[in-house]
């Protein structure tokens, strides 16, 4: 944190804290990663076991979500963080609240790929699923690594690609759609791999807002509405 300019203070168990709330936040974006992983092969895969650990193991990202929140509330009530500290804590709330989020929706692809386990293949989508995926997935990881690094160069770079998984998104819901027109008797399978999509498509959101976090810890600029000129 020393190139952050946050001081190394009289307290060491301020320091501590800080240090603390850093690392269950990785901790918890590593489990999260993990999470998106597996939902992934259990859609392209017919992997019903994997799709009941990912839903089951949803809870455990709900805990560190709530365990996180408190150590930050508590850090401010205890030490009344100004500038940079302060940013730090409210960034790391924040983040663990798009990590969750990340979370349910990787618990949506599973409890998808449970469906489609029990439908049968869908004709159409999964190189979509594959391709989207893929992409989300490194995106996800170069957000925390740049939250990790304090990377403000690395985290503009990030959340740009969003505009990218945004437009194979629509591409490939066109797609879909008009293959569904074509082959009615697809819809349920095909409606289910769509949903799965947009559940790709909302995880780049959280990646994208986690990169805009990095930028306010360092930068102390605020740019979730559009601009990311810093």
């Amino acid at each position: 944190m020393d190139h952050l300019s946050i001081e190394k203070h009289i307290a060491s168990q301020f320091n501590d804290d800080l240090e603390g709330i850093r690392t269950r936040l990785f901790e918890m974006g590593g489990r999260v990663e993990e999470q998106l992983k597996n939902a992934l092969k259990a859609i392209r895969d017919a992997d019903s076991e994997i799709a009941a650990t990912v839903i089951k193991n949803e809870e455990l990202i709900d805990d560190m979500e709530i365990r996180i929140d408190e150590d930050c509330l508590l850090i401010i009530a205890r030490r009344q963080p100004a500038a940079s500290d302060l940013r730090l804590i409210i960034s790391v709330g924040r983040a663990v609240t798009d990590l969750e989020r990340v979370g349910d929706e990787a618990k949506k692809i599973a409890q998808l790929a449970v469906e489609l386990t029990e439908q049968g293949p869908a004709p159409r989508g999964y190189s979509e699923v594959r391709h989207i995926g893929k992409s989300v997935q490194q995106m996800l990881h170069n957000s925390l690594d740049a939250f990790a690094r304090y990377d403000v160069d690395a985290a503009l770079e990030t959340l740009r690609e969003d505009d990218q998984i945004d437009r194979d998104y629509e591409s490939a819901i066109r797609e879909l759609m008009t293959f569904m027109m074509e082959d009615p008797r697809s819809i349920r399978r095909v409606m289910n791999i769509m949903w799965a999509i947009r559940s790709l498509e909302r995880i780049g959101d959280h990646a994208r807002n986690l990169c805009e976090h990095v930028v306010f810890v360092v930068k102390g600029k605020d740019i979730r509405h559009g601009n990311d000129e810093v």
